[in-house]
């Protein structure tokens, strides 16, 4: 069904609601903005019940799209077995720049969380395991300090427990607020990874749209199994700076999931609805035991 078809239907669905409270607008019904989904990869439109219960996966081309922190757990974790990790750690204003504190504030408000990354520890399938989850809601999931602190505590724990670690990655990349704080996060986050790895435990990331710059370039691209979602992008620089550098004409899939496990950047692309499976699976196979086994 096409767009135009789709909004004709919805229309005529809601034409006595919307007749009985008429709009601003010349008395025209309106169409609540929350009803449909618009994929931005092919343009398909579709109820956002039905969206929705598909796991926010477009039915046409498969683009996954963007879920919350508390979705994605709600999808990986058994029930009611998540414990999250220093949930009170805000950041601070280290180079002064303007408003930030004020937009850190409203953001933790409206998305309640306190940064763009939850970590804790839960089972998967009863299989226990430290993960972390990045918010893209919450300043495009960009990696200031407190992102980095978390997620070196994350495989902190990890190691000293002999845990396997998850990390579902989607940012924008460093965090330029902080200055030079958030590129040092690149260098401490891949520390404590190569302390985990020298431990002999597991690091699964999970890719999703979008995971870019500094991230990408530090603890997103460690694990021992690279997974990602589908036509999720993946990179480090822009598109168009890396045109301007290289002065060539990149392909039309570049910096797409498909276009990296091509070129043996990440080691599958895995459907949301059969995520939490691919995880428990791999965690058997590489030896760790469930709860109470």
């Amino acid at each position: 069904m096409g767009l135009e078809d789709l909004l004709k239907t919805v229309k005529e669905r809601f034409k006595d609601k919307d007749e009985k409270a008429e709009t601003a607008r010349g008395g025209k019904p309106e169409i609540p903005g929350d009803l449909l989904f618009k994929c931005p990869r092919c343009r398909t439109a579709a109820y956002m019940e039905e969206f929705e219960k598909n796991r926010k996966i477009c039915v046409n081309c498969n683009y996954h799209s963007r879920l919350t922190w508390r979705e994605r757990l709600d999808m990986t974790a058994d029930k009611d077995s998540f414990k999250e990790f220093d949930s009170g750690m805000v950041s601070l204003n280290p180079i002064g720049f303007p408003d930030y504190e004020k937009k850190i504030s409203a953001l933790s408000e409206s998305r309640g969380i306190n940064e763009a990354v939850v970590t804790g520890e839960c089972t998967v399938s009863g299989y226990r395991a430290a993960v972390g989850i990045m918010d893209s809601g919450f300043m495009m999931a960009s990696m200031g300090s407190v992102v980095g602190e978390k997620i070196t505590r994350l495989f902190e724990y990890a190691t000293e427990r002999k845990m396997p670690v998850i990390v579902f990655a989607a940012s924008g990349g460093a965090r330029m607020q902080e200055g030079i704080i958030s590129l040092m996060q690149m260098a401490k986050t891949s520390g404590a990874i190569a302390r985990h790895n020298e431990a002999g435990q597991l690091y699964i990331t999970v890719l999703t749209d979008p995971t870019t710059g500094g991230v990408t370039a530090s603890f997103a691209s460690l694990g021992d199994v690279i997974i990602a979602e589908p036509k999720a992008l993946i990179g480090f620089a822009g598109r168009r700076v890396i045109q301007d550098t290289i002065k060539q004409q990149l392909p039309d899939d570049f910096q797409s999931a498909e276009f990296l496990l091509e070129n043996g950047f990440v080691d599958m692309i895995a459907d949301r609805h059969k995520m939490r499976k691919i995880l428990s699976r791999l965690l058997k196979i590489h030896n760790y035991q469930k709860e109470g086994e």
